[in-house]
């Protein structure tokens, strides 16, 4: 299974704000250059990571970016289905339906795998993402 862009953009920026230090808050713009990202693409991975209620955003001086409790606790597996949304791996209906979509084998077969890779990531948080040595990493971009 890939994952697409987003995502990965998304989760990359949670696992840079997971390694910032306890009052040190961080703009959008910094965790952008940090991390190689155009701040527009940031800027929507940040507000859909709040609208999940993984990282909260505080307007004007003082303000910034932090990773809330429920962002640094929950399920890698959880954060990405969300961010993936409920797509199937295959397209089995749209303008050109495939013709074999009433006895079809495959569908069934790829949703059982996109579950079981969901379910491998479940174990996880994002406070298991940054454990050594990816932690200390993150913390040397600039």
């Amino acid at each position: 299974m890939r994952l697409t862009k987003f995502t990965d953009l998304a989760l990359r920026v949670t696992m840079r704000l997971a390694v910032a230090e306890q009052g040190a808050s961080l703009t959008t713009r910094q965790v952008a250059e940090a991390m190689a990202i155009p701040y527009t693409h940031t800027a929507k991975a940040i507000a859909r990571l709040q609208r999940l209620g993984v990282v909260e955003a505080r307007r004007g001086r003082g303000g910034g970016l932090e990773l809330t409790g429920t962002g640094r606790k929950a399920s890698l597996g959880w954060l990405v289905r969300e961010l993936e949304g409920e797509e199937e791996v295959v397209a089995c209906e749209g303008e050109t339906p495939c013709p074999l979509r009433a006895a079809c084998r495959l569908r069934g077969a790829l949703r059982g795998a996109q579950q079981a890779f969901y379910a491998s990531l479940d174990p996880l948080t994002v406070d298991d993402l940054v454990a050594s040595p990816t932690g200390p990493i993150l913390l040397t971009l600039r």
